[in-house]
């Protein structure tokens, strides 16, 4: 490889983003993007792909080993592109001829023979001497305390252990995104995104539910506040979630309104000296160990205003029983509040536990709304602050149970002797490994990408694009790995399976992948391209 290898991958990156832009602009001369949402939704991915394999061509620069997994990255994303829209060339805006220019670069670094040279390929994560120091200090963390911990806490369904919520808020992880004068780690004048991506990665590859995600919570309440709080609200509660004292859960989603967020019907009515809430929310990931509930409520009964009328209150509660928990309020005006919680069984992501909430009556002081007066209003716009961290944070906790499942395909295939030799020496189990190798490697890179252009005030579309990308390619690198193990794979003492089924709810929360896709991804590059 050479020079010549990389202005070629530049140039298919180019040839890609013409397509994904002649897309675009085909899409966008529809009446309806509903009436096209196949299109779109395939759109969506290719762009999210393409914006990917265009963050990894500097990381292909630095080194051998980085080329070669960049380019087999940047081959198998125009390969998915290709097989996206054949048949479909007046769909994408398109004709085979720029197909045609991609041929010859797939054929080459998308070859069975050189991705499966790539099986145990450790390319370096590209990170400064600082976040280096970051990486080690959360994997030593994730190896000594939480992974021998994290079987049991999966197989038993129980709460997340106090030891680890304290050797985290030891190690800070709790005020990676809350500036020093608020009494966390990152800077008062410029942003950072790296660390928490680093940190999450890190603890998930360890466990996703037990670890990867008890900081995620947290970070979306902190932006939220850090956004749109009053400098009282701040000072209240970002110090607390800074040193883990307490711990937040997010009370959005509603039974019949997932990722429709303007039709929530939750309603926070005034009351002299505060407000009362009525309603019920779900999927609420760690309500009985927090401390906090983050509550968007409807504080304008006209519901034609949609997401205009919602408000985002901070509800303090107090620490219940993770199997379920009921919370009586002392009567106010002859009226006494209730908070019931109903813990969900799910097949993976155990140890947080999610529930479903029932809110009657329940009392919170003028005090919870956040930015006060001025907050009225601005709860959508606040929680989606939140949220778009979150969603860089959920392709980190992604790109830990990827990492986690690889190495562990690659120790089994390695060791695991059929027919007389060891499976990782059959081209197809290496073929499977070379793609794990670049998928993660790219993810990651894309990744550290969107932090960047979120520190600087940017990466509100790629937020949504690389969220959409890798939590999908999780899906595929778990299935896979535990594949290779066979029927052991399927066996719950061998901890790929905790991977697989812990990974396929990262295309669910945080923004369904089709919601993500049709309603963010792609309008907005329609938006944009107006």
């Amino acid at each position: 490889m050479s020079e010549q290898d990389l202005q070629l991958a530049a140039a298919v990156v180019e040839t890609s983003e013409r397509i994904v832009a002649a897309a675009v602009a085909e899409l966008a001369k529809a009446a309806d993007i509903d009436s096209n949402q196949v299109v779109a939704y395939d759109l969506a991915h290719v762009a999210a792909a393409v914006t990917a394999a265009k963050a990894v061509l500097a990381y292909a620069a630095t080194g051998e080993v980085e080329e070669a997994l960049s380019l087999a990255f940047i081959a198998d994303a125009a390969r998915d592109m290709a097989a996206r829209t054949f048949g479909r060339e007046s769909d994408f805006g398109i004709g085979l001829a720029e197909l045609e220019e991609l041929r010859a670069f797939v054929a080459r670094y998308n070859s069975p023979a050189f991705v499966a040279s790539l099986a145990t390929a450790k390319g370096s994560w590209g990170l400064s001497e600082e976040m280096e120091m970051v990486r080690d200090a959360f994997r030593r963390f994730a190896e000594d305390v939480v992974r021998p911990l994290a079987d049991e806490i999966h197989r038993h369904n129980l709460d997340v252990p106090e030891k680890i919520i304290s050797g985290l808020s030891e190690l800070g992880g709790f005020g990676l995104s809350i500036p020093e004068s608020y009494g966390g780690f990152a800077s008062d004048t410029d942003k950072d995104y790296t660390g928490m991506v680093i940190a999450t990665e890190e603890l998930s590859r360890a466990s996703l539910a037990s670890a990867g995600s008890l900081i995620t919570r947290p970070e979306i309440m902190a932006r939220a506040l850090l956004r749109g709080g009053t400098e009282d609200q701040k000072r209240e509660w970002l110090p607390k979630m800074a040193s883990g004292e307490v711990m937040v859960a997010v009370a959005v989603t509603e039974p019949d309104y997932g990722s429709d967020v303007a039709g929530l019907t939750t309603s926070a009515t005034k009351v002299e000296g505060g407000w009362r809430l009525n309603g019920v929310k779900t999927w609420c990931t760690f309500a009985a160990r927090a401390q906090v509930l983050m509550v968007l409520a409807r504080t304008d009964p006209d519901r034609s205003k949609a997401h205009r009328g919602l408000s985002l209150f901070v509800v303090p509660k107090p620490i219940s029983d993770g199997k379920g928990f009921v919370l009586e309020q002392e009567p106010r005006d002859q009226t006494p509040g209730r908070m019931e919680g109903r813990p969900i069984e799910t097949i993976g992501y155990r140890g947080m536990h999610s529930y479903e909430i029932s809110i009657e009556n329940w009392f919170v002081p003028d005090e919870a709304l956040v930015g006060g007066e001025a907050g009225l209003g601005r709860g959508f716009y606040l929680q989606m602050e939140g949220f778009e961290n979150g969603r860089i944070q959920t392709a980190a906790r992604a790109l830990g149970v990827m990492q986690a499942a690889y190495e562990a395909a690659v120790e089994y295939a390695e060791n695991r002797k059929v027919f007389g030799q060891p499976i990782s020496e059959y081209q197809l189990t290496a073929y499977k490994l070379g793609r794990m190798a670049y998928t993660i490697q790219a993810a990651r890179q894309f990744s550290y990408h969107v932090a960047d252009l979120m520190a600087a005030g940017q990466g509100a579309l790629e937020s949504s694009m690389v969220k959409a990308y890798v939590c999908r390619a999780a899906e595929w690198v778990t299935r896979e790995a535990l594949q290779i193990h066979g029927g052991m794979g399927y066996a719950e003492e061998f901890p790929v399976s905790r991977y697989f089924v812990d990974a396929r709810v990262l295309s669910i929360f945080e923004g369904a992948d089709e919601t993500l896709s049709l309603k963010v991804i792609a309008r907005r590059m329609i938006d944009n391209a107006k």
